[in-house]
């Protein structure tokens, strides 16, 4: 039996700095390491403009380059007794309260601690085989950074049927986030920008003008000096969209790592508002960012369901903090 690959083409920007090619393939390839891309290269799997490069060759912009990634085959994924949070349950389907740091399902570096692992165990094996043996039961994901409210199926009937009212989009998907910034303008609007792969960081999304369209909503709740809470619904659901859509309207995700979270973007250069700031950050590792409610027609019974969560400790510290 053949053994399956997957191939990724980078195309170098105008304009890149001078970096070696296994360099630059560790900074700009998911999970990559410069031990796995210098196998890669060696082996004849890394093309440059079409043809095999050394590790040493020196990337300066204007490249295509070509990987090409052996698949391995896929780990068997244990049943895990971790504890969930089930807000609804029955024979066909359930809705789980996801923490964050939890990833959604087994992928390289997290093998197990899962979702799924804690599905499997929880519902004795009894989920969804429409995805591949990773993702059992999985209709839709949340980064592992995101906590929030996850519709799961139980058979591949439900879960068709979820999947159909994700792709016709009438589910209904409420975030909350707190997020950098007062928004003097206005207090609701739409976020328009097309997403796609990040031509720079393929771990990233950027706003692309030849992406996949892509819209969210946004309704201010509190404003405070630095910081505002905002509810979120989606119109569409594309890898990282609430956290890339904030960033690129100037109002990044608190606490966010990869989409400029992290930086003291607003607060000004007094000390006492920079360490002001600095301290809301020890409160937050990750993206203040919660789905919050989830609304869907049951497949089978018809009826309307909407469920609500609370906000995690974390976002719930910080807002405490801020209203004082």
């Amino acid at each position: 039996m053949p053994v399956e690959s997957r191939r990724i083409e980078l195309h170098v920007p105008p304009g890149q700095a001078r970096e070696r090619l296994d360099q630059y393939l560790v900074h700009h390839v998911e999970n990559a390491t410069r031990t796995k891309v210098q196998k890669a290269i060696d082996a004849g799997l890394v093309l440059v403009n079409g043809k095999t490069a050394k590790r040493s060759y020196p990337v300066c912009g204007g490249e295509e380059i070509q990987i090409t990634i052996p698949k391995p085959p896929p780990p068997d994924i244990v049943p895990e007794n971790i504890p969930l949070e089930v807000l609804f349950e029955d024979e066909s389907l359930l809705v789980v309260n996801k923490p964050a740091g939890m990833v959604t399902h087994p992928a390289y570096g997290h093998y197990t601690g899962t979702l799924v692992n804690a599905l499997l165990y929880h519902c004795r094996e009894h989920l969804s085989t429409l995805n591949d043996v990773t993702r059992p039961g999985i209709v839709h994901r949340l980064d592992k950074d995101t906590s929030g409210l996850m519709v799961v199926a139980k058979n591949d009937h439900v879960h068709a049927l979820l999947a159909r009212q994700f792709s016709g989009r009438t589910i209904e998907r409420e975030y909350w986030a707190i997020v950098w910034g007062r928004f003097e303008q206005s207090d609701s609007g739409l976020i328009e920008a097309a997403l796609g792969r990040s031509t720079s960081d393929r771990k990233k999304i950027a706003v692309s003008k030849t992406g996949k369209a892509a819209l969210t909503e946004y309704t201010v709740l509190e404003g405070f000096e630095y910081l505002s809470l905002v509810k979120l619904h989606l119109r569409t659901g594309r890898t990282h969209q609430i956290r890339v859509h904030l960033h690129h309207i100037g109002h990044p995700v608190f606490g966010d790592p990869v989409y400029g979270g992290r930086r003291i973007a607003w607060g000004g250069t007094e000390k006492r508002k920079k360490e002001e700031v600095q301290h809301y950050l020890t409160l937050i590792d990750r993206q203040a960012l919660h789905a919050k409610t989830i609304g869907f027609i049951h497949p089978l019974t018809r009826e309307t369901m909407r469920f609500d969560s609370s906000l995690p400790a974390d976002m719930t510290s910080l807002l405490k903090l801020l209203r004082t």
